[in-house]
């Protein structure tokens, strides 16, 4: 009898849900359907209620399963738009202004995410002249869960434009421009990525199953998150004591009437870790004076601080008023209409940085006191003070338990649901989280890829991913890297097939793991995808070692990818090591034999093995093809890398 009331209750809870028909929330307006392939078009409404859809001048039915979900196929149409599609049961739904072209998932982790207003106006005259009604951008909002979800939150399908281009993840905006001037097709973005990721948060359980220790993790995490909520609550406000604790400026560095002659100043916005702070991890306060009028106040007002790396506590004249985490986040914080008065108004912000850079780092014109009908800019100086150093504070308990970084959480938050909307392919920058264990990547990637195309069911799909860029502090001398094996493993990945690899170890930057030039990323993506995806006859990689000849005391080289021969731009070429079975690697000299490498030094009389580009930021690597694709790092040895156990 139970069962029965438990059935009929979810029955009427369904028929409320689901009382007019719905679609889910990528098919919006705006949207980019994938050419000359059938497109799945899915939702929900009444169960058995017949679902009935108009595309092209045709009429489509499905009828609702008993969990009230219903999909079908539209036939494959060939690119061109705008046009409509209807939706009816006991409502209607259109969606208008449809485009049908080429569609791209656009995932990993910050380098993905990074959109073009996140890089310092570096690319402002892109962005000025950026109206193409033909590229269009969806974001996916970061979600993760412990089953797969049916549907997700969007910011709607964009076109590109002056106003909506700064939110474009930049690497796809700039692979989007570049295969658009080719193909001249719409482009369709769909923006799913979230930084600081593993890619096994990326990949389904059923996908890592050959992973006994993620598996294990997996149900661990399953069960911690059902059973310790009210615990973890705890923990996180005896953590926020703890912190208030260990800050110096908790009780005092907010209120308006502290002495800051002690205090010193810098520019924002600015990320800090391109000041004498670069080395600061941790808390430290800003805090900025405005001067209002009497006609400035009396309403409430917004203060606008843009994002903030990455976590803050606001106050304005001694009074919190707001507080977020999530170094990615807008702030916009509502301050009361008595709290701001004639005369000196102060601003203090605590800022807490876990990692990288730190600061009040989006765009000068969102960071603005808004009051009075008008926009008082707050960007130029801003005083500050180092309150405690990360190291000696105590670890937020829901970095765990708020982590993307579990077994699956971001392939059912966040790719789930997008299956299986029709794509052209993938797009993925990603590896810096996993570069701890870059042997595990030699087949946690391709599982995680593989698992994806089996899951969409559309075949070998063309899948292309940039390799890790240069980073951190050149090493004067050969030695061992993590980075330098996760580049091996993603090369290793091109064993797949339809895979592409743009390499970028000649556009990173030693101190910030987000290096600006997405540009020539995206457009290195264009060049695989024009290749891979569509068969152009086109040089779209750089020179990729291949094999090794032990010719007396010289090593000679051969490689694949040469377009039209070998170049070293510069006199010499630079970034090559040579060692003998002592394993112990010097510095070469090298020189271009054709259409192969020879590699030789004095101190290495019986040589054995040569490494190039082999570091975190390897200094100087000058090997390209004539067509200006740098070569990929590499080793000709099969030594234990130091991730090999890990």
């Amino acid at each position: 009898m139970k069962k029965l009331l438990l059935l009929f209750f979810i029955s009427l809870f369904s028929a409320s849900l689901f009382a007019t028909v719905k679609v889910a929330s990528l098919f919006s307006d705006g949207m980019v359907l994938q050419r000359n392939t059938r497109n799945a078009v899915w939702g929900w409404a009444t169960p058995g209620a017949l679902v009935t859809i108009t595309w092209q001048n045709k009429t489509y039915t499905a009828t609702t399963d008993n969990m009230g979900s219903w999909m079908l196929y539209l036939d494959a149409t060939p690119a061109g738009g705008p046009y409509t599609l209807t939706i009816t049961e006991k409502n209607q739904i259109q969606i208008n202004d449809i485009l049908v072209g080429e569609v791209w998932i656009c995932s990993g982790q910050s380098n993905m995410e990074w959109r073009m207003n996140m890089l310092n106006h570096k690319y402002d005259t892109d962005i000025a002249s950026s109206s193409n009604s033909h590229i269009r951008h969806i974001k996916i909002k970061n979600t993760t869960s412990i089953v797969p979800l049916k549907e997700v939150t969007t910011s709607g399908w964009k076109s590109a434009s002056p106003e909506n281009t700064p939110e474009f993840s930049a690497v796809a905006y700039f692979f989007a421009r570049e295969l658009y001037s080719k193909l001249k097709v719409p482009i369709g973005l769909i923006s799913s990525n979230w930084g600081g990721t593993v890619a096994q948060a990326w990949t389904s359980i059923e996908g890592l199953e050959r992973f006994a220790n993620y598996q294990t993790e997996y149900t661990n995490w399953k069960t911690q998150i059902s059973g310790n909520a009210m615990e973890m609550e705890k923990q996180y406000a005896a953590y926020q004591a703890e912190l208030a604790s260990k800050d110096k400026g908790s009780k005092k560095w907010m209120l308006p009437s502290l002495a800051t002659t002690d205090w010193k100043t810098m520019s924002m916005p600015n990320n800090w870790e391109h000041t004498e702070l670069d080395t600061i991890d941790g808390i430290v306060w800003l805090r900025k004076e405005v001067t209002l009028s009497k006609a400035d106040i009396g309403k409430a007002a917004i203060l606008h601080l843009g994002t903030i790396d990455d976590e803050d506590i606001t106050y304005v004249n001694g009074i919190q008023v707001g507080a977020t985490e999530g170094y990615n986040s807008e702030r916009n914080y509502t301050i009361k209409e008595k709290l701001l008065k004639p005369g000196k108004n102060v601003i203090a912000i605590r800022v807490l940085d876990t990692y990288g850079g730190g600061g009040l780092w989006g765009e000068a014109k969102k960071l603005v006191l808004e009051t009075g009908g008008k926009q008082i800019s707050l960007a130029g100086d801003w005083q500050y003070k180092v309150s405690e150093e990360y190291k000696n504070l105590p670890r937020n308990p829901r970095i765990d338990m708020n982590s993307p970084n579990h077994p699956a959480l971001l392939f059912n938050g966040m790719i789930a649901p997008l299956i299986p909307y029709g794509i052209k392919g993938v797009i993925w920058y990603q590896g810096e989280s996993n570069a701890d264990r870059a042997y595990e990547y030699r087949t946690l990637f391709p599982t995680m890829i593989t698992d994806w195309r089996n899951r969409w069911k559309l075949g070998e799909f063309p899948f292309l991913f940039v390799q890790l860029a240069n980073f951190m502090k050149v090493s004067s001398e050969p030695s061992e890297s993590d980075w330098a094996e996760l580049r091996e493993a993603q090369v290793k990945t091109l064993s797949l097939p339809v895979t592409g690899m743009a390499c970028i170890i000649d556009i990173g930057e030693a101190e910030d793991i987000h290096p600006k030039n997405k540009l020539d990323v995206g457009k290195r993506l264009a060049f695989n995808a024009r290749k891979i995806a569509y068969g152009e006859d086109v040089v779209h990689s750089g020179p990729l070692y291949f094999s090794q000849n032990i010719e007396g005391d010289k090593i000679r080289l051969t490689f694949t990818n040469i377009g039209t021969g070998l170049l070293a731009k510069g006199s010499e070429l630079k970034g090559f090591a040579i060692a003998g079975d002592d394993r112990k690697f010097v510095w070469a000299q090298a020189r271009i034999d054709g259409n192969q490498i020879v590699v030789w030094s004095d101190k290495v009389t019986k040589p054995v093995a040569v490494r190039y580009g082999w570091a975190n930021n390897p200094e100087g690597c000058n090997l390209y093809n004539v067509e200006e694709f740098p070569a990929s790092p590499f080793r000709t040895d099969e030594w234990k890398g130091i991730t090999a156990d890990r």
